[in-house]
């Protein structure tokens, strides 16, 4: 049986995630309130402004029920913007931006700098099997420390980034600083799909 898989429906790029689940076999929905998200079996946090959805997850009331959600154990996703929500820690915030935690990480926001300084780079990603995973970063953060909880999954390995912590996994969670949705590259979803059967 498909598992169902939400996606964080109040900002960014929500239908790329969409197609990409369907297509990795998840039953995707879109998640905007409480009662949608007690109905999934995974969640997926879309790219977009990090403090945006921030802001739009405490004005639909499913910011402290997302948390405790994750805290509990429901497999999640974040890519870029969905990255720096599942950080514990935060740097380069703005004033009173919360996250929900997950991830035993700090993450820098914008770290790689502004819309003017996207840039795609291969990288090879621990889970992920066959060639090297073409990555778009987009305004896109980093993973400035890792915690003795969580795991290192993928570096950019060249350029002025090299050496930059761009995937991360703890248990059931894992993140990207890049987009993978935005790729014709569905793997980084098998694998979160994966997660999400395993533990349902």
């Amino acid at each position: 049986m498909a598992p169902t898989v939400g996606v964080l429906a109040l900002q960014g790029d929500v239908r790329e995630h969409v197609r990409m689940l369907e297509r990795c076999g998840a039953k995707a929905v879109l998640v905007r309130r409480e009662r949608e998200l007690a109905a999934v079996d995974g969640i997926v946090l879309p790219g977009g402004e990090s403090t945006t959805i921030d802001k739009l997850l405490r004005a639909f009331e499913l910011f402290e029920p997302l948390q405790h959600a994750i805290r509990e154990g429901l497999p999640a996703f974040g890519s870029c913007a969905g990255m720096i929500l599942l950080a514990d820690r935060v740097l380069g915030g703005i004033e009173g931006q919360r996250t929900l935690g997950g991830l035993d990480v700090t993450v820098r926001r914008n770290a790689f700098g502004r819309q003017v300084d996207s840039f795609e780079a291969e990288l090879a990603i621990t889970g992920v099997d066959g060639p090297a995973f073409h990555a778009v970063f987009i305004r896109a953060p980093w993973v400035e420390r890792v915690g003795p909880q969580a795991q290192i999954l993928g570096t950019v390995s060249a350029g002025p980034a090299a050496g930059r912590i761009v995937a991360v996994r703890q248990r059931r969670v894992i993140a990207t600083s890049f987009h993978p949705e935005i790729t014709d590259d569905d793997r980084v979803h098998r694998v979160f799909v994966e997660i999400v059967r395993e533990n349902s």
